[in-house]
Order: structure tokens, then C-alpha cells, then sequence
């Protein structure tokens, strides 16, 4: 490892970094995330006014906490078990009432109300689930699919909503018009809230998540990012996991949120029984539940990331492949699978306008996106982390002729993690571990201890070992070049990037023709993270090798990656022990000497943490987040060590808070490290695709031009990111 050959560019001062943020920082809706909750509640069975005035007043503290949609469990105004009470005329009155009250009640509240109820259409029943907002019911969503199956009877009392119905449903005596309000309905309905850009959600009920293909999964690819699902659904044995393995399925599928709120207290017990479990998915991850069986009301009420949401979409060219399939290959009618044949309704900025302010963040960020926190998908990650490397290596000997595997170690993380992916793959290969040639090149700075590590490590596990000392090349070197460190001088202002170059360089170019000499190939060690940042030196250094098996490896994963082969005893005790204690080491290039009483060359002093810069890189590759976002979500994730999880077996001293002072100054750092060295990244050697959150190779997920400017990129940090 070493600085680059070019020193980090500045360049003139943007004016675009002095204008108007474009932003609040800390407003969770500016940063691209929007506020939902399922809530269930205790139901009067029969009593429609009851039950408004309940939903009312859980909206009204949904609407003091932010939240933009509040959605309930399926028939909330009747309650899902009243059975043959649900064709009664004065109930169906009632409901209408109910529906009034609410509505009214809705023009001084924030969110979208998603209430279940049964309408009269014509001569049929429909079990609809309605938005009201801003004192108007918005659109109602009738309910697709009518189970009458097992425990279901649902079509003694209820029409599919999938077949043709008319494209509006008049509610007698609701809304200030005497003859009521007309209003669309469809299960092809998508609501748009105009005030949180890509806010679209769509409403469906119940059994139509469990058919094999959800009106959801046909709304999402017509740009629904927030689906919900109204349930009924009576609990037995086992019914809850399904319910969440569907809705997790579907939000991963459709790239958007399930929020999900079904029936619970107050339902009859004649036959069945009810748990009132609420949850949110997004993209297949679990934002928030509530517990089940409550004995009052619960809501989840969590944070959706719609801007990450979209992003996903846009990267994923299939997702809207599908929908031009679909859209070319469909019939007409309501319930269609084209997306085309959905229609949006509209929720206007005047309406719903989400507050601007500090809201905080409902939903875990993690300090570690390389890194799972719960420990069995640690190890798991780990474990396929590993064999991704070994199994690649093992390919690559064994169609190049099986050479011999040439590797500098310097008791450091990177090159001892290559060091063990190289013994691993010789394990396999049904070769001696001798030929790995090991070889540790000490230089001007290089300490006692990462020296004894290197060639302990390299002994223990039987490879090859020598020891080759590069400093009277170095000097050679630097004396005919005229440097002043060859001319006698010493001191920090002689120890310039030149100088750390020349060491860098020499160990890379011996490396190279060791390998040639011996018939071996060189194996490179520089992670993903030092690929990100330009931490390597250019062509004659550790920037070039034959196979690089660290290049798709974050730093923050390499050391869990080392205490998992550890743990899983691959190797030796005395490995293991070297292992730990490499583990234990400063990470450092070891390339300036310490003046006496001076702690050693630190990477991170000069680069920033590698906890902040693989958090930017996360960001980054996965989604093209905008810099201050990003800020935004590390001050969430590291402002305060006592909150959240921490990845499993992380140093108690690694378990540090980080200031939104010290996330601005080290985003600035990444960000024009990250432009000014892609020319390093356009010449990277072969090396495998690793973690999912994405790699470097100019062949695979990143491709961009060396001579790019990070001039906007700088100055949205500056313009949007508060300095203190």
C-alpha cells in the first residue's frame, strides 16, 4: 500500500458550494424517505362508530408523529367476522357515517388513512379498502381475490373486485355535497402523494397477496414503490411466517415496501382466533413489526427509503423489462395484468405537505453495510465470502497451467487474508502449501512485529518463505535519482510520495520477476476499499498483479473474514494465534519511519476511517446516493455508540462514535479520492466479484472515466452538509 502518485486535487472553488442548500439536512422526507404505518386496534364488531372514532384517533397521533400513510386491518369500520351482519342495511348505513366522520376528521391530519370497509356497488357487496385524505376519500380499492375456501366463506357476501366495475363509486351522504361523493374505484388505482417525489402507493386486500400473482406485483411495476395490503386473515399454526415470507417475497420482487396490518383483538372467537400482526418490508428486508396477540392498539410506524427504492429500479433494467412484457402481452379490463391499465390518482401538495423538519429516522442504519450485525449471517457471509475467493483462485491455477503462486506479505490485513485464500485454494487443488512462495520485503519503516507475523504466518501454514530486504535497492535508487533522502537527508519533509513510491514499486517489481523466474503468477492483496480511495500505487506497484484476490473485499470485511477462519480452525493453532495478533496490528503502509516517541504511519490518519469511507463506498456503488444523503445516514448510523447493533466479535475500541464534523471532512476526502483515482481502477487485473453491495472492476459494476470531475459531488457536500 501506498499514496497515490498524484496528490489529491482541489481545483478552483465551486460557486454551486455556496449557493442555497437544496435541502433540510436532518428532514428525513428531504433525504428521500417517507413515513408509513400498519396499525391494528381492537375492533367493535358491528359498530362503525365505534370504530371510526378509534381510527381517528390513532390517525391523529400518526399525523403528530409525520407519518404520511397509516393503513388498518381489512373490514376496519365492521370488523372482518360479523359474517351474515355484513348484508344488513342498517350496518351498511352506518358504515357510510362512519366513513363521513372520518373523512371529515381527515382535513386537519397529515397522513393518507387506509380503512377497510364493505360497499354497496349495484346489486353486489365489495370488500374495499379506502384512502381518505385532506377531507376527501381519495380512491377506494375493492379487494380482487374472495376466498371461499377452508375456513373462508368470504363469496356468500362479497363480489370479486376484479371483474368489470365502473370506474367510480358514489358514496351517499359522504362529503359536504348533498348527494355525497363520487370517487374512483378500481383495484387498478395508484395514489400519488405530489409532495414526496416517487411516493406511489397502491392498496390491495388480503387473499390477494397469497394468489400467485398480486395486483401489487403488477402495481409496482406501474411505479408503485409503497404497497399495501388491508387483511382479515384469522391466525393458525404457522400462518404468520407465511404471511411474512409472502410480503418479504413481494417487497423484494417489486422493489418497493409492503406494509401489512391485519385483523387482531375484538374479532370473534366463535371458530377462529386473530393475532394482529403489522409489519413493513422493503426490497426484502424487514424495516419493523409489532408484536402479535396485542391486548390495545399497535402500529409499526417506520421510515421507507423510497429515493433507495428508485434507485434500485433504475439499476435493474429487467424490472421495467418486465413491465414492457406485461404491458405488451395483456388483456384489457379490471383485472388485467397490464400496467398500463392503471390509473393514478393524485394527492396534491396542498393537501398532504409532510413536514420539513428534524422527525428523526425510524429504521436502523447500519454502521457496517458490508458487515451483517446478527451473527449466524455473519458467519454465513463469511463462509461464502471465503470459498467466492478460494473457489475463484482455484479456477484461475487451474486454467492457467496450475503455477506456482508468488505473494508479498507484510503481516498486514489484506496481504495475510490473500495468504490464507492462497493455502485454502493449494488445499484444494491437492498441492503442497510450498508452492505458495511467500515472500516478505521489509523496507525503511517496516516494524519488528508485522515482520515476525509475515514470516510466523507464512511458516505456520508451511508455504515457501524469504525474506528479502529492499532497502539497498531503495537506496540505489533514490541516490540516482537525485532524491534527497539518496543524497543523506533525513526528516518528514523528505519522506514525500516519491519515497514511499520507490518502496512500493521495487517490491512489486520484484514480485513480478520472481514469478517469471519461477513459473509462478503474483497474487495481488489490495481490497476493494484501497481500489475505492487510490490507496495503491500505479502499474509498477501493488496496484497491478496476475489475479487480484482481495479487489471485490471491503477493509471492514477482512477482519471478520480472518476471525471467522479462525473460529472455523482451517488451520493450525499456531495460524491461528499469528492470525489474532495480525488482527491486533495499526494498519499502516509502513512506509515513512517514526521519529522517536512518534506513533507509526497510520492509513487512516491520512485517508480517514475505514468505518466512514466503506460506508460512503456502500452507498456509492449500491445506489449513486448524493453525497449529502449519505451524510444524512452516517450521522444516523454513528453519532452514538450506545444505540443499534454492532457486527459480532468487533474490538470494544472499534465501537466509536463519529461526529456529522468528522462525516463531512472524510466524505470530502473520499469523494475527490474517489474521482482522481479511477484511473487506477480503468487498468485492474482479474479478481472476483465478492459482496453483493457491488466491486470496482472496470469489467463488471463500475465503469467511469478516469478524467471525470468531482466538482459537483464536492459541492453538494458543501452547499447541503452543515459543517457543524
Amino acid at each position: 500500500m501506498s499514496n497515490p502518485e498524484r496528490p489529491d486535487s482541489t481545483g478552483p472553488a465551486d460557486p454551486r458550494a455556496n449557493a442555497r442548500p437544496d435541502l433540510v439536512f436532518h428532514s428525513a422526507y428531504d433525504q428521500g424517505f417517507a413515513r408509513v404505518a400498519a396499525v391494528t386496534l381492537p375492533v367493535a364488531l358491528g359498530d362503525p362508530a365505534a370504530n371510526a372514532a378509534a381510527v381517528v384517533a390513532q390517525a391523529r397521533s400518526l399525523s403528530d408523529d409525520g407519518v404520511a400513510i397509516a393503513a388498518f386491518p381489512e373490514l376496519t369500520l365492521t370488523g372482518y367476522s360479523i359474517d351474515d351482519l355484513l348484508l344488513d342495511d342498517l350496518l351498511l348505513r352506518n358504515v357510510l357515517a362512519a366513513v363521513e366522520t372520518i373523512r371529515a376528521a381527515s382535513a386537519e391530519l397529515l397522513p393518507a388513512i387506509v380503512v377497510g370497509a364493505p360497499l354497496r356497488v349495484g346489486d353486489r357487496l365489495l370488500n374495499c379498502a379506502l384512502v381518505i385524505q385532506g377531507g376527501r376519500v381519495r380512491g377506494v380499492a375493492p379487494k380482487s381475490y374472495v376466498p371461499s375456501y377452508r375456513e373462508f366463506y368470504e363469496g356468500r357476501h362479497f363480489a370479486s373486485g376484479a371483474g368489470p366495475l365502473p370506474a367510480l363509486i358514489r358514496l351517499p351522504e359522504v362529503g359536504p355535497e348533498p348527494d355525497g361523493a363520487s370517487v374512483p374505484l378500481g383495484s387498478n388505482l395508484l395514489f400519488d402523494v405530489e409532495d414526496v417525489p416517487g411516493l406511489i402507493f397502491h392498496v390491495e386486500v388480503c387473499e390477494d397477496m397469497w394468489v400467485p400473482v398480486p395486483p401489487s406485483s403488477v402495481a409496482a411495476l406501474a411505479g408503485a414503490t409503497v404497497l399495501v395490503n388491508l387483511s382479515g386473515s384469522p391466525v393458525t399454526v404457522g400462518r404468520a411466517e407465511q404471511r411474512r415470507l409472502l410480503a418479504r417475497a413481494s417487497s423484494a420482487r417489486g422493489l418497493a415496501a409492503y406494509v401489512y396490518a391485519a385483523a387482531g383483538a375484538g374479532e370473534s372467537s366463535t371458530d377462529l382466533a386473530w393475532d394482529g400482526q403489522t409489519f413493513v418490508y422493503e426490497n426484502g428486508a424487514l424495516l419493523g413489526r409489532t408484536d402479535r396477540f396485542p391486548d390495545g392498539p399497535r402500529a409499526t410506524v417506520v421510515d421507507v427509503d423510497i429515493e433507495g427504492l428508485r434507485a434500485e429500479r433504475l439499476r435493474q433494467g429487467t424490472f421495467d423489462d418486465n413491465r414492457r412484457v406485461l404491458t405488451g402481452a395483456a388483456g384489457s379490463g379490471a383485472a388485467s395484468t397490464d400496467p398500463q391499465a392503471f390509473r393514478t390518482v393524485v394527492i396534491p401538495r396542498a393537501a398532504l405537505a409532510v413536514p420539513r423538519t428534524d422527525i428523526g429516522l425510524r429504521r436502523a442504519v447500519d454502521r457496517f453495510p458490508f458487515v451483517p450485525n446478527d451473527p449466524d449471517r455473519l458467519a454465513q457471509d463469511c463462509y461464502e465470502a471465503y470459498n467466492i475467493q478460494v473457489s475463484a483462485l482455484v479456477q484461475r491455477l487451474r486454467a492457467i497451467g496450475n503455477p506456482k503462486l508468488v505473494i508479498g506479505v507484510s503481516g498486514g490485513l489484506d496481504s495475510t487474508h490473500a495468504l490464507i485464500v492462497a493455502a485454502r485454494a493449494m488445499d484444494r487443488l491437492g498441492r503442497p502449501r510450498t508452492d505458495i512462495h511467500a515472500i516478505t520485503m521489509p523496507g525503511f519503516a517496516t516494524s519488528a512485529a508485522t515482520k515476525h507475523n509475515a514470516l510466523a504466518l507464512a511458516t505456520a501454514l508451511g508455504c515457501h518463505v524469504e525474506e528479502l530486504d529492499i532497502r539497498p535497492v531503495a537506496e540505489q535508487m533514490l541516490k540516482t535519482m537525485d532524491h534527497p533522502y539518496g543524497r543523506g537527508e533525513r526528516g518528514r519533509g523528505v519522506y514525500d510520495v516519491t519515497f514511499e513510491n520507490v518502496q512500493a514499486g521495487l517490491r512489486t517489481d520484484f514480485l513480478f520477476r520472481i514469478a517469471g523466474a519461477r513459473g509462478g503468477i503474483v497474487l495481488g492483496t489490495g481490497d476493494l476499499s484501497e481500489l475505492a480511495l487510490g490507496w495503491c500505487t500505479f502499474g509498477v506497484g501493488d496496484q497491478m498483479a496476475h489475479y487480484g484476490v482481495n479487489a471485490g473485499v471491503p477493509k471492514t470485511l477482512i477482519q471478520h473474514l480472518i476471525r471467522w477462519v479462525v473460529a472455523e480452525k482451517l488451520f493450525s493453532d499456531q495460524a491461528g494465534q499469528v492470525l489474532l495478533a495480525v488482527l491486533r496490528t495499526e494498519i499502516s503502509p509502513e512506509l515513512v519511519p517514526a521519529d522517536d516517541g512518534e506513533p507509526i504511519q497510520s492509513t487512516q490518519a491520512r485517508i480517514g476511517p475505514y468505518a466512514l469511507q466503506d460506508f460512503t463506498l456502500w452507498h456509492v456503488l449500491r445506489h449513486g446516493a448524493r453525497p449529502s444523503r449519505i451524510a444524512f445516514l452516517a450521522e444516523k448510523a454513528w453519532a452514538d455508540p450506545s444505540v443499534g447493533q454492532w457486527p459480532a466479535g468487533l474490538p470494544e475500541e472499534e465501537k466509536v462514535a463519529y461526529s456529522l464534523a468528522d462525516i463531512r471532512k472524510w466524505e470530502l476526502v473520499f469523494f475527490r479520492r474517489f474521482f482522481s483515482n479511477q484511473f487506477k481502477r480503468s487498468t485492474l487485473p482479474n479478481g472476483p466479484k465478492v459482496v453483493a453491495g457491488g466491486t470496482l472492476s472496470p469489467r463488471g459494476d463500475w465503469r467511469m472515466p478516469s478524467d471525470a470531475d468531482a466538482g459537483p459531488w464536492i459541492a453538494e457536500i458543501e452547499r447541503n452538509v452543515p459543517e457543524i
